[in-house]
């Protein structure tokens, strides 16, 4: 089968490689109708994120038709139609019984969880097509690929959906929500979202869903801030506006009451703590850029609430802990617990009230995965999110 294989820093191939087989007997094997290229995807493209090895198969966003099963799995059969979340979760240890399925004890396997326990203190769930760190597993950017835990992971969906309605299921749409559900909002508050990626996005329209009066959009390129405007929320240009004195303004000096980290460890801008983050980087003194984080901390209002969806890889440093602390602010983060949600979020796509597709720019075909990805990287303008069909 053809496959997205990373082979170094900016060095994505479309391979042929061995078809996946059936290992476990509560796996199964998907055949990929449609695979997305996340934001977090583009981490590993930089390669910000350790433990990749060379000829690992990108893509954790991804929807098919099961053609093959384990002889453990006893709610799917041939020919169903599922989507599949990111995380990997077994269903059925301690935190999977809490629906905190990406904390999962068991779907990062013993010995990479040495090093997901050295970086981390303890490991998450495993995670498709993301470093061996996270598991080692082969992702979904490709014809086919093993489900592990199928039973628990493959999520059947409706045939009068299209592939585009429900592929953000996998990831983003549950991202967003979950960004927006985590930053507790209230009937009538003003939430601030930093990048309007898609991410971003869908916590702007999750915010809005959940109740926030003003929702404030804050990215340097058009065409997302265009996206997020044709949402109803009001945007910033973080490169030719002051963002702190546009908040305060916006707020009457008080603040946001929410603040949605929905960029994470590659913040852009020439603000001088990214500048120094930047020289820490191409010297192996830092991991991550976490500007906005900083930035969040100081511009929501006392007694308010952060949620950060955005991906951290490591080590962040000169958080304005004092701020943090004396603000008396909540911070709320994790890789989403994406089991939990689809089925309420696939009732609200039925409904209308959510449309995943509008964020869609570039449906390609897998074999143009390699420009895809340095387009999404570079010219973010146009490309908001790239679809992929084997």
């Amino acid at each position: 089968m053809r496959a997205v294989r990373w082979h170094g820093k900016k060095d994505v191939r479309v391979d042929n490689v061995p078809d996946p087989e059936i290992v476990n007997p509560r796996d199964a094997i998907i055949k990929v109708a449609s695979t997305a290229i996340c934001g977090s995807d583009l981490h590993l493209y930089d390669g910000m994120i350790p433990s990749m090895q060379a000829g690992d198969i990108l893509g954790h966003e991804f929807m098919g038709e099961v053609v093959a099963l384990g002889r453990g799995v006893t709610n799917l059969k041939i020919g169903d139609r599922v989507v599949v979340p990111f995380t990997i979760a077994c269903g059925q240890c301690f935190f999977c019984e809490k629906t905190l399925t990406s904390l999962c004890d068991n779907s990062n396997p013993a010995d990479n969880q040495d090093l997901a326990e050295a970086s981390m203190g303890h490991s998450p769930s495993g995670l498709f097509g993301y470093s061996h760190m996270l598991g080692g597993y082969a992702g979904g950017q490709a014809e086919y690929v093993r489900v592990p835990f199928a039973d628990t992971g493959c999520f059947k969906v409706p045939a009068h959906l299209t592939d585009d309605q429900v592929l953000f299921l996998s990831d983003i749409l549950p991202t967003g929500w979950m960004g927006a559900e985590n930053a507790d909002i209230e009937s009538g508050d003003t939430v601030a979202v930093w990048g309007a990626g898609p991410v971003g996005q869908f916590a702007i329209r999750s915010a809005f869903l959940l109740g926030a009066e003003r929702v404030m959009a804050i990215d340097h390129r058009p065409g997302r801030r265009a996206l997020a405007a044709e949402a109803g929320a009001g945007t910033i240009d973080f490169e030719n506006v002051d963002v702190m004195a546009a908040l305060a303004e916006t707020t009457g000096g008080r603040g946001p009451d929410r603040c949605i980290d929905a960029v994470g460890m590659e913040a852009h801008g020439l603000a001088i703590d990214n500048i120094v983050d930047r020289g820490k980087q191409a010297v192996g003194l830092g991991t991550d850029r976490p500007h906005v984080l900083r930035q969040a901390i100081v511009a929501c209002r006392k007694g308010g609430t952060i949620s950060m969806p955005g991906v951290y890889g490591g080590l962040v440093d000169k958080l304005p802990m004092g701020a943090f602390v004396n603000k008396g602010l909540t911070l709320k983060t994790g890789q989403t617990h994406v089991h939990r949600y689809m089925a309420p979020l696939l009732a609200r796509i039925e409904n209308g009230e959510i449309k995943p597709d509008v964020i869609i720019s570039h449906r390609l075909s897998l074999r143009d995965a390699p420009g895809a990805y340095d387009n999404f990287l570079n010219n973010q303008d146009e490309f908001t999110k790239v679809v992929l069909q084997p």
